[in-house]
């Protein structure tokens, strides 16, 4: 009885005995490793640390990497330190207590492993990183697996799946698994499926992994190709990237043939041995053409003085095949990477133009929301308003003001808009019974006159808030983007911009075609004369379209804020491209206005695309563009009809 209580006790107790042995007796089997390391022999002890399990390992390590570990040269353990003064506080390598003070630097040495051991220290803490509570700290071991990818580091990744309660991490972690079993699996059809799965996978680093497989080199070869795993044959003189001259430096190099010799090199050889007035036993007299030269060097080399020249280096460069040749033995594994990149290129070039697209949406929806107050005052009152751009300003400062207010980025949103609206309406108006209705049919005169208020107002507002921008916040829930894949996203500002684009084209054709307002603006625009004698006051009119359409600008000015800076000279950036939404659109269609934001944002997102490093050339080629179609079709996209259309 008592020998089955002593077994029971011995079997209970080895577990702990297993995990009695503490971190330092763990390090110290290593110890003359860990002081020293070298790249070459600090795998196996890295394996073996690893192994252990300890949790304090992974501190231990990092601190390792980051240089530190010390050791006390007295009994070769190790220590962190704090420095005390022109002393050192030693700290337990485990517990990180303070165990002696006031110990001379001299009694310790620092460990300072070199950048290919911390590289290796990195790799083995990433396995500890990956199973880390902290999600940061997991999601940075996936960023360093996905900078250096790595067939130690599949099964760690594996395993640490499993676990994963983190949808996108464990998503990510799924999807470098698999880049690694693309890159590393241990059986073909392993690798294949693994590849086939990168076909749904348009991110850079997927279609980097497909790269790597089907990186290739050149290579010269006088043995049948059939053994090798052939990406195409090369042939120098038809190939631009490889001339026949290339070719027989490949040679040279690897074939050990003899080197193209130039004339200056025969010249210089012929001169350095020159005996008697003969160099090769032919006189210099003798060397008044290239072919007794060449036979002169060919004599030398003979002799050995200089190096033989290739003779006939077509003939010698048309012995060899050259071809371009996987790094990758597997042919099966580079059929199915070489098939999956074209399925991915097809969908990513897919991807962008529809990206290319969104983008041109949005930008035109900006424009058409700079342009659709323009669309009034100019189209439909024939009023070249040049302060329009500062109309926009205004609403953005306006919501600018009511933030420093109201902090909630919603609610102070939700007030911005009507009081932009209000503000920019009541300016609007004040412009008109001041300015603007003395210059009625004197073009010139409202395009001087505005152009005036355009400074004066842009100077009030540097006087009011200063020259640097100011903030205009969007809400939370407007931040970040519509993520589509790994190519086409929008933000979600972009798309609330859009949004409002179309409640204000809808707004704007209630009021002008469903509105007893809009039918006297169409009246008063095609025939004042006649809307007068129908009872409509024409002044009225004409004041409050002016103002409805600079509080439209008021509130383009909140939006375009939210995304934009908010200064005085916003408004100059937009001015230029109002214009000609509504000059190329159709002067007086709001329709036409719709159309010629479209127009101007595809092409300036096209031209972009086309010359992406010089934003000012695509501009001007725009408004080249802009010019040659007016050409063609002065009365824009949209044309008026009828009598208006003649006016």
């Amino acid at each position: 009885m008592l020998r089955v209580l002593f077994t029971v006790l011995m079997l209970l107790c080895l577990p702990v005995a297993g995990l009695a042995q503490d971190l330092q007796s763990l390090l110290q089997v290593h110890k003359d490793e860990i002081a020293k390391p070298k790249r070459k022999s600090v795998g196996p002890v890295l394996d073996a640390l690893v192994a252990s399990g300890h949790p304090a390992l992974s501190q231990f390590l990092q601190n390792w990497q980051e240089k530190e570990v010390y050791q006390r040269t007295g009994d070769e353990m190790f220590f962190y330190v704090q420095e005390s003064g022109d002393a050192l506080t030693l700290l337990d390598i485990e517990t990180r207590e303070i165990v002696t003070e006031g110990v001379a630097e001299d009694a310790m040495a620092q460990i300072k492993p070199n950048g290919g051991v911390r590289k290796a220290i990195g790799e083995a803490l990433v396995q500890f990183q990956l199973s880390d509570p902290d999600p940061a700290r997991r999601a940075d071991a996936l960023d360093a697996i996905s900078r250096n990818l790595d067939a130690s580091q599949l099964e760690p990744l594996k395993r640490s799946i499993e676990g994963e309660t983190g949808p996108s991490l464990r998503l990510r972690k799924e999807r470098l698994a698999n880049y690694l079993v693309a890159r590393f699996g241990k059986t073909t059809g392993d690798r294949v499926t693994a590849i086939e799965n990168l076909s749904d996978d348009l991110s850079v680093d997927g279609r980097a992994v497909l790269s790597q497989i089907l990186r290739t080199k050149l290579v010269a070869t006088q043995e049948p190709t059939d053994s090798m795993n052939l990406a195409r044959i090369v042939t120098p003189g038809e190939d631009e990237e490889l001339s026949v001259h290339a070719a027989y430096e490949i040679l040279v190099d690897e074939a050990g043939l003899p080197p193209i010799v130039t004339q200056e090199d025969v010249l210089a050889i012929i001169g350095a041995n020159v005996d008697g007035g003969r160099a090769g036993g032919i006189a210099l007299a003798a060397m008044d053409n290239w072919d007794m030269r060449y036979r002169a060097y060919d004599a030398l080399a003979e002799q050995g003085v200089a190096p033989p020249r290739a003779t006939d280096v077509p003939a010698l460069v048309s012995e060899w095949t050259f071809a371009e040749v996987y790094d990758e033995k597997d042919s099966d594994v580079t059929d199915a990477a070489k098939a999956t990149q074209e399925t991915v290129e097809t969908r990513v070039a897919m991807s962008q133009a529809a990206d290319l697209g969104l983008d041109a949406i949005s930008l035109a929806s900006i424009y058409f929301l700079a342009a659709i107050g323009l669309a009034i005052t100019f189209g439909v009152m024939g009023v070249i308003n040049m302060a329009h751009g500062e109309f926009i300003m205004m609403g953005a400062y306006t919501g600018y003001v009511v933030q420093l207010f109201i902090p909630d980025y919603t609610l102070s949103l939700i007030v911005a808009l009507p009081l932009a609206f209000a503000v920019t309406f009541g300016a609007g108006v004040a412009m008109e019974r001041l300015v603007i209705r003395w210059l009625y049919h004197r073009p010139l005169e409202t395009l001087l006159a505005t152009f005036g208020i355009s400074i004066a107002l842009q100077q009030l507002a540097k006087n009011i808030f200063g020259t640097q921008a100011r903030p205009l916040t969007s809400p939370g829930w407007l931040d970040g983007a519509w993520v589509i894949n790994d190519v086409i996203q929008i933000a979600y500002i972009r798309i609330a911009i859009f949004v409002l684009a179309v409640l204000f084209l809808g707004l704007l054709l209630f009021i002008l075609k469903k509105t007893r307002l809009g039918l006297e603006v169409r009246a008063v625009t095609q025939n004042p004369r006649m809307a007068s004698s129908m009872g409509i006051n024409p002044d009225k009119i004409n004041m409050l379209t002016f103002g409805l359409g600079s509080g439209i600008a008021g509130i383009a000015g909140v939006a375009i804020g939210l995304y934009a800076k908010v200064t005085s000279e916003m408004g100059s950036d937009y001015i230029v491209q109002s214009f000609m939404t509504v000059v190329v659109g159709g002067v007086g269609n709001v329709w036409g206005t719709l159309a010629g934001a479209g127009m101007i944002g595809t092409l300036q997102k096209w031209i972009e695309w086309l010359n992406p490093s010089n934003t000012l050339a695509a501009q001007t080629y725009m408004i080249l563009f802009i010019i040659l179609f007016i050409q063609f079709r002065p009365k824009g996209i949209v044309a008026l009809k009828g009598r208006a259309a003649g006016d």
